[in-house]
């Protein structure tokens, strides 16, 4: 198994499925169209009759079961990489045994992931791992996830005597961007129970997520020569300042962990005429939530009235936590725990800083917890995956399908 996930995972990171979030079409990137595809041919090669992929590349699945009465259950990951970094011409190597020190991932480049910065790293020691050049991300997030299911799938038609019901498969687009969810078509999927494959280092397991809203705050200044410009120029980038300083500097992501909720700029950009701010708002008490909405729309009311009326503030929320939709079914929770166990795992659940599409399919009906993939530094250069950790998440998934038939 270990040597097919290898095999697999890095015939995988060959696709170049960066999302694109300025494109509005679904896929945002034809890469990700045509590893659905790819993705459609090697179900079928699997025994997976129905596999398809429909006009906006979700792709779908049933591995049928054995056993009757059984819980249709599904398991979930997404296509795209994060647009933060290109996943394109990835050069994965393979470090066998990794004895937990810094990794020279590109030398003529000096291009180092430095255990003082990823100290979580060193408990990869031993493990057969897989890095990139430094040049690209891996594209673990979430193509290892891709991975440990179909190698789930692979074994589970290969051993007849594992004891399953029926087992639905969904692989879907554009969730770096928050629309995997969109189109993402329910019924037809037909699982009443499902886990997204899309968590970080070994043992994961996630049934809480961040309560979630994206703000566009514009500025519109004035724009006059400066030698000529008292009492005449409005300076946007000045404004922009003020926003940001009305933020608590201990709120913001790198001052948070846990449970802590938080105000995030993620994007500026603009001149002494107009200025577009992006920040997301988390927080994974609704409450708390609800409460940092109203002090951003505060904010921008005092500050307007301060400059006449030149900020806009364009608030939406982005999806919910979980939580409220999972705990009256714990018991698929419960399940994954106990499976995790039975295959060596210790289970670290903790709540995701962060959001999956399970989060927002939890709300359209189907609840649906998060599991690890082995993966750690998404988003980054320093990504990296442990192939030791795909496997047993393979592993895991097989032993979750075979625990539904004792229910």
């Amino acid at each position: 198994m270990k040597e097919k996930i290898t095999e697999r995972f890095l015939n995988y990171v060959k696709f170049d499925t960066t999302a694109d979030s300025n494109n509005s079409a679904c896929p945002s990137t034809e890469g990700q169209r045509i590893f659905a595809n790819y993705l459609v041919e090697e179900l079928k090669k699997l025994g997976l009759e129905d596999a398809n992929v429909d006009e906006n590349s979700y792709v779908m699945a049933t591995l049928k079961g054995n056993t009757e009465g059984v819980d249709t259950i599904g398991f979930i990951s997404h296509l795209d990489t994060a647009p933060d970094i290109t996943g394109k011409d990835v050069k994965p190597r393979v470090i066998k045994n990794y004895n937990g020190e810094d990794i020279i991932l590109n030398e003529e480049l000096n291009i180092i992931t430095y255990i003082k910065d990823y100290p979580e790293l060193s408990e990869l020691k031993g493990h057969d791992i897989i890095v990139t050049d430094g040049t690209t991300l891996l594209g673990a997030d979430d193509k290892a996830g891709i991975t440990a299911i179909m190698t789930a799938v692979e074994y589970l038609r290969n051993h007849p005597e594992v004891k399953h019901g029926n087992i639905k498969i969904g692989f879907t687009p554009d969730e770096e961007i928050g629309r995997g969810a969109d189109l993402f078509n329910v019924k037809k999927f037909g699982a009443k129970y499902a886990y997204t494959i899309d968590g970080g280092v070994e043992g994961e397991l996630e049934y809480e997520n961040f309560n979630a809203a994206g703000a566009t705050i514009k500025i519109q200044g004035r724009n006059v020569h400066p030698g000529s410009a008292k009492n005449k120029m409005i300076n946007a980038l000045h404004i922009a300042c003020e926003i940001a300083q009305s933020f608590p500097t201990n709120e913001r992501p790198e001052t948070t962990e846990n449970y802590e909720g938080f105000y995030h700029l993620n994007d500026i950009n603009g001149s002494v005429e107009e200025v577009t701010m992006i920040y997301i708002i988390r927080d994974h008490d609704r409450e708390k939530f609800e409460a940092r909405k109203a002090y951003m729309t505060d904010v921008i009311e005092k500050l307007n009235e301060k400059y006449d009326g030149r900020i806009t503030l364009d608030l939406k929320d982005q999806y919910y936590n979980m939580k409220e939709k999972v705990e009256p079914v714990m018991f698929i929770v419960d399940i994954a725990k106990k499976s995790m166990e039975e295959v060596g795992i210790t289970p670290n659940i903790i709540p995701i800083r962060g959001g999956t599409d399970g989060s927002r399919l939890s709300y359209e009906g189907l609840p649906c917890p998060n599991i690890f993939t082995g993966g750690m530094n998404f988003h980054s250069k320093n990504e990296c995956v442990s192939i030791d950790s795909m496997e047993r998440c393979s592993k895991l998934i097989i032993k979750i399908a075979e625990n539904y038939t004792e229910r």
